[in-house]
């Protein structure tokens, strides 16, 4: 991403319905599959700022790991170096099967190779293992968005499986989210492709709604988020797979 849109990032994300709930699903899930134990690993990929390590540290060991210059700045603010991991190459540094869990959110998308990434989880985990990612979904709700923040792509349901095959997964759970703002976002999002947003400022992903609304935005994520009944579409999607 733009350093500005880290920066943007940084300012919005502790309150703003859409990520703070993204890291209550998240947390939600991983407790509800294992809940992790002081001794277990965290490795939370694309760490960004590193609020959802941060968090999960009051019930783990974390570990984060970014390979963009601006988060590692913000990252080194938050954690010991020792927590602190770079790319090497196209490697993370860590041992075979070291960690209990993985988790990318919203981070494939970023990535060329994104199939080659979740080989990476699964040499990182050790059997049993925990992967958890959240993607955008849906590539009809491509937009400025998208190119600001360098996706390469938006995945539907069955792209998503694909990259986590039987063989070597488990999947215990894979279903879109924010099922219920689907019509607005891309009512949104087609207005912008002809009146794009000039600055982060100006889009409403980086503005927080007034304080009722985005508590009901985020009750209605959390909740369909951790719903185990199919979702037809989503703008998001969250996947749960346990290592083979």
């Amino acid at each position: 991403m733009n350093a500005e849109e880290y920066t943007k990032l940084a300012e919005v994300e502790r309150t703003h319905w859409f990520y703070a709930g993204k890291r209550e699903f998240a947390r939600r899930w991983l407790q509800r599959i294992r809940s992790p134990r002081p001794d277990d690993v965290l490795l939370d990929c694309g760490a960004g700022t590193g609020q959802f390590a941060e968090e999960m540290a009051a019930l783990c060991r974390v570990l984060v790991l970014d390979d963009h210059e601006e988060a590692l700045r913000m990252l080194r603010a938050r954690f010991r170096p020792e927590q602190i991991f770079s790319l090497a190459g196209d490697r993370v540094p860590l041992p075979d099967a070291s960690l209990d869990y993985v988790t990318a959110l919203d981070v494939l998308e970023h990535t060329p190779d994104d199939a080659a990434v979740v080989r990476g989880f699964h040499r990182l985990l050790k059997p049993g293992g925990v992967a958890l990612v959240t993607v955008p979904a849906s590539m009809a709700l491509w937009s400025d968005w998208d190119v600001g923040l360098h996706h390469f792509r938006r995945y539907s349901r069955p792209q998503l499986r694909a990259l986590f095959p039987a063989t070597e997964w488990e999947l215990v759970h894979v279903n879109y989210t924010n099922v219920l703002v689907y019509p607005a976002v891309w009512l949104v999002r087609k207005w912008r492709k002809w009146f794009p947003a000039r600055t982060p400022d100006a889009r409403a992903e980086n503005r927080i709604p007034a304080a009722w609304l985005n508590r009901l935005l985020r009750w209605q994520l959390v909740r369909l988020a951790m719903a185990r009944v199919p979702m037809p579409f989503g703008v998001s999607l969250v996947l749960v797979a346990r290592k083979r």
